[in-house]
């Protein structure tokens, strides 16, 4: 089986980062041994509230990822692993969409509201109570009505992090097994 894992950053949380760095290593282990960092960039600063800048930073953010991924024959795979941070949520899920990829698997790291706008199939999701980019109630209510199960850490912010050291190793420990349990036991036909 042919198997292809594929990382959409934040814009400011790029594929080193420790969520994405991890479970990159985790898919690899898991038989993902095709693999892609998307990169791309974008320097209007801060979006975060602005609705017109948010539309730029995603058209700008999915041209860039679709010059990056069109090399990529997807028929080639039987397996499409999507693992995305923040905005490379909504990236990731559009993608799919556009381009027909309804079995590819997601791995939704702090998704953002219209990230449900593209209804991600086969998908899990991680947020913190303290993340200043999501209403906790509003993705809770959009992961339910998306059959999305979503994990939520107390005190975390976006990127799953609080001011102990020590709570943010465990935090990752715990978003790694549930990445690598759902990555497991996913099996999409």
């Amino acid at each position: 089986m042919s198997k292809i894992a594929v990382y959409f950053p934040g814009i400011g949380y790029h594929c080193d980062k420790p969520l994405l760095y991890y479970s990159r290593s985790i898919a690899n282990r898991l038989g993902y041994e095709t693999s892609k960092n998307v990169s791309y960039t974008y320097n209007a600063g801060n979006i975060r509230g602005n609705e017109e800048k948010m539309k730029e930073a995603y058209e700008t953010l999915f041209s860039q990822t679709e010059t990056e991924l069109a090399d990529i024959v997807w028929k080639d795979y039987d397996d499409v692993l999507f693992i995305s941070k923040s905005i490379g949520t909504i990236i990731a899920a559009s993608y799919a969409e556009k381009y027909g990829l309804i079995n590819a698997k997601h791995v939704l790291y702090t998704p953002l509201a219209q990230t449900f706008l593209f209804a991600p199939n086969h998908a899990i999701a991680f947020v913190g109570t303290a993340d200043p980019w999501s209403r906790i109630d509003e993705i809770t209510q959009l992961s339910t009505a998306n059959d999305v199960p979503l994990t939520v850490y107390e005190g975390c912010n976006h990127s799953l992090e609080c001011d102990d050291a020590l709570k943010n190793i465990e935090t990752l420990k715990d978003v790694m097994q549930r990445t690598r349990d759902y990555i497991e036991k996913s099996v999409v036909l």
